[in-house]
């Protein structure tokens, strides 16, 4: 006997109890599609400014173009990290108390990580 009650349009869509599979799939793949351009952006950046002294590398984290795609690239990477970790514990961790435990943990880390970047970010760049 099946002992899943949700209806087969809600097992399509990924709606369990928690009614958030859908949306955290989505989150996954759109955060990956917008890591793209990002990742590219930083790479061919990091490139570029290989030979640079530290005022020159100072000033360009400054610019607001370069400022807000540091911050973007930070932040929805730490995201997009957290949200595959979330998978994995979900998948793997079977002790209900340890996975919710880890899942906010994952979180907090990457949270204060992200908030870190952002403040280190905005102070390099605006002459902290």
């Amino acid at each position: 006997m099946n002992s899943d009650l949700r209806s087969p349009l809600n097992r399509a869509r990924g709606l369990g109890s928690a009614k958030d599979g859908l949306h955290h799939w989505w989150a996954q793949r759109l955060t990956a599609l917008a890591l793209i351009p990002l990742v590219i952006w930083f790479a061919i950046s990091l490139v570029t400014m290989s030979g640079a002294d530290y005022g020159m590398v100072r000033a360009w984290i400054g610019s607001p173009v370069a400022m807000v795609l540091l911050i973007l690239t930070i932040v929805i990477g730490l995201h997009h990290g957290q949200l595959g970790l979330q998978v994995v514990i979900e998948d793997y961790v079977h002790n209900d108390g340890v996975k919710l435990a880890l899942i906010v943990a994952v979180r907090f880390v990457a949270v204060l990580f992200g908030l870190a970047a952002v403040v280190a970010i905005m102070r390099i760049g605006f002459g902290g």
